[in-house]
């Protein structure tokens, strides 16, 4: 029995109108009859006529309902045919992700036809079952077939069933459909060409450079004078050798420095070779004793060329700041390292000490009152270093307060001799509380041993105080102190204590330290050296000589220096569960359970652990204050910084450190192990 087709909506209203109007007719042909009943009569006739056509149109309806069908199944075909043949690729899904049905153009991309039987996570890997979308809400998804890329758009779409309800209509986008009217349609627009210009316009963006040979100077005096030319043609020749390599224009600025230009698409080759120009240069010797390095910086996606050239001199600052031999990329706010292998070359000359002495000198006399801080959990090279900035500052008859909030089992006995001594103020030490109080406009702010603003004793005094001055040795990152009015930050020094020492040289006024301040910069400098052992160069022992001169008694400090019982069990404990990794890194945990500094204990861990044969380097943690600390030692064979600042944190080469938060002991040590085996197959160690 065939089912009768249902009509409803607008069109059976439609259809059902000739009734309707036959009823209003009768009711105007008695409102005629009432008034003239001749009329009324006539009028009837020609209803009846007209009541007997509504009836035949009525009975015939069925009639006009299958032609409306048969429209509307020519015109269903029609848009089938459209739609299969249409030049944009379309495709419908389940809600599994299997494909029913897709149209020619997307036939052909996928080029073989049993694909089409196959999930559509299996055709585009990278349309995951998760990525479907259980809503009305669109997922958007970058995929690439055939060399081509395409902007994915998945879609939910509703199919309801055959019933009178038509509430599926007003589904709010964000709640989830029921799966069984529902089906998921598939849209791809080529955006290859879109794809290709965009890249073109990235590739072809110009990128500046500089290049400056670190000790050019050095390197000629440590060879005859008649091979300085060779050895300066050689440099050369490999330079412009690298950069024809890269289609790159370069132009000596002077004798040492270089600025060149190349296209960005040359850029990820840098990258990939790790700037090998670096190797290239510093394997050049024809008798020279020293081997030349250089550094490189780079300025990338700047929005002009006069910007991209402020972040090659940003970068070049900063590559010049960590020591040399390496190259750095500034990209917007994000900084790229490489290289930073060998060691840093100390420097004879002391001008450029002298040069920060007077302007620190300067800066001192045109303040009130000075305040020096080194970074948290001070050590006795940061100590030792505000000791004599302090000494500084009292000969130029300035009041100096010292920040420190911590007081480490290290720094205590040497603290000792300046509390209760009537040869100083009661308030020479501070917190950060008081601090914060003393320190106005006219305060000059000294950091020592520490050029990270987060590191800092207290991080908002930099921003209560206008002029600041930076010493320190440690390695520049990417977290700078900004407009700092003084930097002297030298790498190669030992210790900050070393660099402290070289600038009271050069103060003048009658300066002399006295028999303890002495005392706590060449314990600084003990302590940084591992009693003379790491870093030491010819600066570092006349900057030695120069406070045993001031009256720093060796014996004295070496007695402030020893551990008590507890502590020494805590180290040969930490000793004694080391684990050597991949043959050479020594890796331990230092505990923290009734040790007053387990940071310094665990950094005197890590110099006992180098003293073990094929120990390249050594990696220490403890967990202290709701933080895991690493300590990072090395001898010469593995530059220690390079590893934790990849971790977040630095130092220098053979000095490391970095700091977890929100981290266990053994999630930090995975992270080292991790970093260490990433790093050992990529070759960066």
């Amino acid at each position: 029995m065939r089912k009768r087709i249902n009509v409803k909506g607008a069109l059976r209203i439609y259809l059902s109108w000739p009734i309707i109007l036959s009823l209003l007719l009768i009711l105007m042909n008695i409102a005629i009859y009432m008034v003239n009943s001749d009329a009324g009569i006539l009028m009837l006739g020609f209803l009846l006529f007209y009541i007997a056509i509504a009836v035949v149109l009525l009975l015939k309806r069925s009639t006009i309902t299958g032609e409306l069908v048969r429209f509307a199944a020519d015109y269903g075909q029609v848009q089938k045919q459209l739609l299969k043949e249409m030049a944009f690729p379309y495709a419908i899904l389940d809600n599994e992700g299997k494909m029913l049905w897709g149209n020619d153009e997307f036939q052909d991309i996928l080029g073989n036809q049993k694909l089409a039987q196959k999930p559509i996570s299996s055709i585009f890997p990278e349309i995951k079952d998760s990525m479907l979308p259980k809503n009305m809400q669109d997922q958007t998804i970058k995929i690439v077939r055939n060399e081509k890329t395409y902007n994915a758009i998945l879609r939910r779409i509703v199919a309801p069933d055959f019933t009178e309800d038509e509430s599926w209509v007003f589904q709010d986008e964000d709640s989830v459909l029921n799966e069984t009217n529902s089906l998921i349609a598939i849209y791809l627009y080529d955006e290859t060409e879109i794809t290709n210009l965009t890249r073109e316009k990235t590739e072809q963006k110009m990128i500046i450079g500089l290049l400056y040979i670190d000790n050019y100077e050095e390197a000629l005096e440590s060879i005859d004078e008649v091979r300085r030319s060779l050895l300066i043609a050689l440099i050369d020749r490999k330079i412009n050798k690298y950069m024809q390599g890269m289609d790159a224009i370069i132009k000596k600025l002077e004798k040492d420095k270089y600025i060149f230009m190349f296209k960005q698409k040359y850029l990820a080759q840098l990258q990939a070779n790790k700037f090998n120009l670096l190797d290239e240069v510093r394997a050049v010797n024809i008798g020279n004793e020293m081997s030349v390095t250089i550094s490189m910086g780079l300025g990338v996606n700047a929005e002009s060329y006069l910007t991209s050239y402020e972040y090659a001199r940003a970068a070049m600052d900063l590559a010049l700041g960590r020591g040399g031999d390496q190259a750095v990329i500034k990209d917007k706010e994000r900084l790229l390292y490489y290289g930073g292998k060998s060691v840093q070359v100390e420097k004879n000359t002391r001008v450029k000490a002298r040069v920060k002495a007077h302007a620190l000198k300067e800066f001192i006399e045109g303040k009130d009152k000075v305040v020096i801080m080194g970074h948290s959990i001070a050590d006795v090279d940061s100590f030792g270093a505000a000791i004599g900035v302090f000494r500084i500052a009292k000969t130029l008859n300035k009041k100096a307060h010292i920040v420190i909030n911590e007081v480490t089992t290290s720094v205590r006995p040497i603290m000792k001799r300046f509390i209760n001594n009537p040869d100083y103020d009661e308030d020479l030490f501070v917190k950060s509380d008081q601090a914060l109080q003393i320190v106005d406009n006219n305060t000059l702010l000294v950091i020592v041993d520490v050029n990270r603003p987060s590191y800092t004793e207290c991080q908002e005094l930099l921003e209560l105080t206008k002029t600041v001055v930076i010493l320190d040795h440690h390695r520049q990152s990417g977290e700078n102190v900004e407009n700092a009015a003084l930097s002297y930050i030298e790498p190669y020094a030992s210790s900050s204590c070393e660099l402290v020492a070289e600038v009271l040289q050069y103060i003048g006024e009658g300066l002399k330290l006295r028999q303890a301040e002495a005392d706590a910069m060449y314990a600084g400098i003990m302590i940084d050296t591992n009693n003379f052992l790491t870093k030491t160069g010819v600066r570092t022992f006349e900057a030695a000589a120069y406070l045993r001169r001031n009256g720093a008694d060796v014996t004295r400090i070496r007695k402030s220096f020893r551990s008590d019982m507890d502590e020494y069990k805590t180290k040969a404990e930490a000793i004694t569960a080391t684990e050597i990794y991949l043959d050479h890194y020594a890796i331990t945990i230092c505990t923290s359970e009734g040790i007053n500094s387990p940071t310094i204990l665990a950094a005197q861990v890590a110099n006992e652990l180098l003293n073990i044969t094929n120990v390249r380097a050594s990696f220490v943690f403890t967990d202290f204050n709701g933080k895991i600390y690493v300590s990072a030692r090395s001898i010469d064979e593995v530059n220690v910084q390079v590893i934790m600042e990849k971790l977040g944190g630095g130092g220098h080469m053979s000095v490391a450190g970095a700091q977890f938060t929100d981290c266990t002991l053994e999630d930090a040590i995975h992270n080292v192990k991790t970093t260490l085996a990433t790093m050992s197959k990529d070759g960066d160690l």
